[in-house]
C-alpha cells in the first residue's frame, strides 16, 4: 500500500514535475524535511517542514496555488525571475552546515 506522500509524488511526475526530498537534523537535533519540485519551464517550489507528509502536502498546495502555512512549516516559495529563493545547490550547502553543527 502506498503512503500518501508517494501518491503525491506519482501525481507530480505525471504532471511533468521532477522532485527531491531530503531530511536533516537542525541545531536542536530535530528532523527537518526539505522537498522541492521543478520542471523544464523554470518553475520551482521549495518547502521545509517538521514532518515528511506535511512537506509534501504543502508542496502540493503550493503548486496548485493554495499555500497554507501548516503547523511545523516554515517556508514555501516559488522561484521566478523576480522572486529570490534557494537553489538546490544552496539547499544542500545549508544542509551540510546543519549536519556540522
Amino acid at each position: 500500500m502506498k503512503r500518501y506522500w508517494e501518491i503525491i509524488t506519482d501525481n507530480l511526475k505525471k504532471r511533468g514535475w521532477s522532485w527531491g526530498c531530503v531530511s536533516a537534523l537542525d541545531s536542536n537535533g530535530r528532523t527537518i524535511w526539505i522537498v522541492d519540485a521543478h520542471r523544464g519551464d523554470g518553475k520551482r517550489f521549495v518547502v521545509r517542514a517538521d514532518e515528511k507528509l506535511t512537506a509534501f502536502l504543502e508542496l502540493k498546495s503550493a503548486i496548485s496555488g493554495r499555500v497554507p502555512m501548516l503547523a511545523g512549516s516554515s517556508h514555501a516559495c516559488q522561484t521566478a525571475p523576480d522572486i529570490c529563493c534557494l537553489t538546490s545547490r544552496e539547499i544542500f550547502s545549508k544542509l551540510d552546515e546543519v549536519k556540522r553543527i
